[in-house]
């Protein structure tokens, strides 16, 4: 395992862009960053499957960990996730990490045929599930679990450990959850580490980790980050709301160093100004450019758990 500040990309691939999609993985994986995340919302019928994705992903490269940012948790119950995300992990190397969120497209979600929930239920079925896949990780005895959401009898557990546990949280019922169970938190509306939902957002994490006996430094955070790398330097690089736009590579190293060694971000994925796929030539330029520097600058700081890079089976 390594605890270096993580470093990546996102996408939102349609069906139309699967080559493209493992193009970049390719890209990123010979390049040296450390996650990609596919969004996850399987009521979408012309987006490539996420989990289906990223395990092709996984086979293609050697290297590259994956996130489901988030997982559309409702659609996809726990003890079934359990089973993925191990296998997931068993044949990559551990190459996994797992996003969970308690789902925020209910009149979507529920056109899967999914119960409805409400905002409260929604939450507390979040947290049951990866209080259960937890359970069914590890090895061990067989699992019972009754729980107000999820049933399992004797189920034996995968005897692979369950991956890192990241959530895109947002409301307080949420955030205290992530704060009880979670390893990293990835703040929604790619809020940044100077925006006011950051500043109001992670103490309620906080509390609830020191509540039950966690040192809220175990909670990393890693944000998604919507902006340009440009060829001169940006005489605003944020806007007038204060949301970092992008800028230079020597702006971009600036800021992610003083986000890393002042406020304690922990991991950064890039995406398109307008929240896509970054291109290839922004994704090479972030990771050749701007990535190895901000490392160099913050070596010494602690980032999230994440995976190491140990080869899939059958890779040489």
């Amino acid at each position: 395992m390594t605890t270096r500040t993580v470093f990546g990309f996102g996408a939102h691939s349609g069906i139309g862009e699967a080559s493209e999609l493992l193009r970049l993985a390719h890209l990123a994986d010979r390049a040296g960053l450390d996650v990609l995340s596919l969004s996850d919302h399987p009521y979408l019928g012309a987006r490539l499957d996420a989990y289906a994705a990223i395990a092709f992903v996984l086979g293609r490269t050697e290297r590259l960990t994956t996130l489901v940012n988030v997982t559309n948790v409702p659609t996809r119950p726990a003890p079934m996730l359990a089973r993925t995300v191990t296998s997931l992990s068993a044949l990559s190397g551990g190459r996994v990490v797992l996003g969970m969120g308690a789902g925020g497209r209910w009149d979507r979600i529920a056109d899967m045929g999914v119960p409805r929930l409400s905002p409260g239920d929604a939450v507390d079925a979040f947290e049951e599930a990866i209080v259960l896949i937890r359970e069914l990780s590890g090895g061990g005895p067989p699992v019972t679990h009754h729980g107000r959401h999820y049933r399992v009898d004797g189920i034996e557990p995968a005897p692979v450990p369950a991956p890192d546990v990241w959530t895109g949280s947002v409301g307080p019922r949420s955030l205290a959850a992530t704060g009880r169970v979670a390893d990293g938190w990835i703040p929604g509306h790619a809020a940044d580490w100077l925006s006011e939902r950051y500043r109001e957002s992670r103490p309620v994490i906080d509390e609830a980790a020191v509540a039950v006996g966690r040192d809220p430094a175990e909670i990393r955070d890693v944000f998604n980050v919507p902006a340009r790398i440009t060829d001169q330097p940006l005489s605003a690089p944020r806007d007038r709301e204060g949301r970092w736009l992008g800028g230079s590579p020597a702006q971009w190293i600036e800021e992610l160093t003083t986000a890393v060694i002042d406020h304690g971000a922990a991991g950064f994925i890039l995406f398109a100004p307008d929240g896509g796929t970054p291109d290839s030539t922004t994704l090479s330029r972030w990771a050749s450019e701007v990535v190895p520097e901000v490392r160099e600058a913050t070596a010494a700081h602690r980032g999230p758990t994440i995976p190491s890079t140990t080869p899939a089976p059958g890779h040489d």
